[in-house]
């Protein structure tokens, strides 16, 4: 039987370290406080339970709200650290502008250089398939992308490239973790392999063109074009000759 040692402020009722509202009242148990990682934190704590920093979070006013863009409940602006973010109180989701995400992600793999990449790169949740639904941006109400970040971190967010990228509950702390680890910089390995695999084939079909075909004109992706369909037709039957007779 798991042992409950934290009590819901409202109610009183048993909680479990891990929830972040009270199952028997509903009462918000826990929101997002750690500057570092950007994990839960339960109300009142300190300390992050993730990785021990200290919590630093303020909800701001003044500032303009925004819908939520999972639940469309109003968000609240708050203060993490010193990263002006909004989080929907309901569902637990954060939205960074992309000028906020831009120095995040540089601080957090700066930190990850000085401190090395001893951890392994968390591996993706397993759980039910998840039922997709494409997003509007809260501030220009268009559809966002859904991108898994870095093509490799097994975290799909939902972004609007000019404003800024929405992250669903806990979210941003598994990409946190992931930059930490290294994540970013073997992403970037990954895709300049990609870029040289993709330079080496482009010059072997150089090296492998025929130089008696003038009619092909190959484009860098290695495709023909023609001016017209007669064109196309009689540089097929000229191809054939040419295979026939080597």
């Amino acid at each position: 039987m798991t042992a409950y040692t934290l009590k819901c402020p409202m109610c009183g009722a048993s909680a479990s370290p891990d929830a972040t509202r009270c199952g028997h009242c509903n009462s918000r148990l826990a929101t997002i406080a750690c500057p570092a990682c950007f994990g839960m934190v339960f109300l009142g704590a300190k300390f992050c339970s993730h990785c021990g920093a200290a919590a630093r979070r303020a909800e701001l006013s003044g500032l303009q709200p925004r819908p939520c863009p999972r639940c469309s409940s109003e968000t609240q602006p708050v203060l993490i650290g010193t990263n002006h973010l909004l989080e929907c109180p309901k569902c637990e989701g954060i939205w960074a502008d992309a000028d906020a995400l831009e120095r995040l992600y540089a601080d957090r793999e700066q930190h990850a250089a000085i401190l090395g990449a001893a951890a392994a790169v968390p591996t993706p949740l397993t759980g039910n398939v998840e039922v997709v639904r494409y997003l509007r941006c809260p501030v220009c109400s268009d559809l966002m992308h859904r991108v898994n970040f870095a093509r490799c971190s097994h975290v799909v967010v939902d972004v609007c490239k000019p404003h800024g990228t929405w992250f669903d509950r806990d979210e941003l702390r598994r990409i946190i973790e992931f930059i930490q680890a290294g994540g970013l910089m073997k992403a970037r390995e990954t895709e300049l392999r990609e870029l040289e695999r993709r330079r080496q084939r482009l010059e072997s079909t150089e090296r492998h063109r025929p130089a008696d075909l003038p009619w092909m004109n190959v484009d860098t992706w290695g495709a023909a074009k023609y001016e017209t369909w007669d064109d196309a037709l009689s540089a097929v039957s000229e191809l054939a000759r040419y295979v026939l007779n080597r």
